[in-house]
């Protein structure tokens, strides 16, 4: 890490929305979709962020390579949604708030709505998966990628990209 002149750490910065995208209509997204500026933006899955800060931590090694990498790492309402309702301790709320503030949370409006209804009628089995074709929606409707640790729940999604685990390893 490099370290300024008068040898602290350089902040880190926020992961917000509100520096992460304009609206666009071009490529795979559909017209209203925020497309990032920036070259990788990955939204955490609740299974992702859940393993990161709770338990042995097993992911927080995969998540410090992300932020260390310059990706810009987000959570979605509706993951702060699934997120907050579980059994957290309060360190591990703390962590999430310093890590992924609620206030930064991407949102869940009309535009990642429309999406989510729009994929419940392209998947096979949709019912009962209601809250991973929202979070999925929201991933897709801002250009972003998603990190999830049920890779299988999420395949037969069109137009989702799930991050790759090779890519965020720096493998070739």
């Amino acid at each position: 890490m490099t370290r300024s002149s008068n040898g602290s750490r350089p902040a880190r910065p926020r992961t917000s929305i509100a520096s992460c995208g304009r609206f666009a209509s071009r490529g795979g997204a559909a017209a209203g979709d925020i497309v990032p500026d920036a070259l990788h933006v990955i939204h955490l899955d609740t299974s992702a962020l859940v393993d990161a800060l709770t338990g042995a931590r097993r992911s927080a090694p995969d998540l410090r390579l992300f932020i260390e990498r310059g990706e810009r790492i987000q959570l979605s309402a509706i993951v702060l949604y699934e997120w907050l309702r579980g059994p957290r301790q309060p360190g591990e709320l703390n962590d999430q708030e310093l890590l992924f503030p609620r206030d930064g949370a991407v949102p869940f409006g009309a535009t990642e709505a429309a999406r989510a209804a729009r994929l419940y009628t392209q998947v096979t089995r949709a019912r009962g998966r209601e809250i991973d074709l929202a979070i999925a929606a929201c991933a897709i409707a801002h250009g972003a990628s998603l990190w999830t640790l049920n890779r299988e729940d999420f395949a037969d999604i069109p137009d989702l990209v799930l991050a790759d685990d090779d890519k965020k390893r720096g493998d070739p």
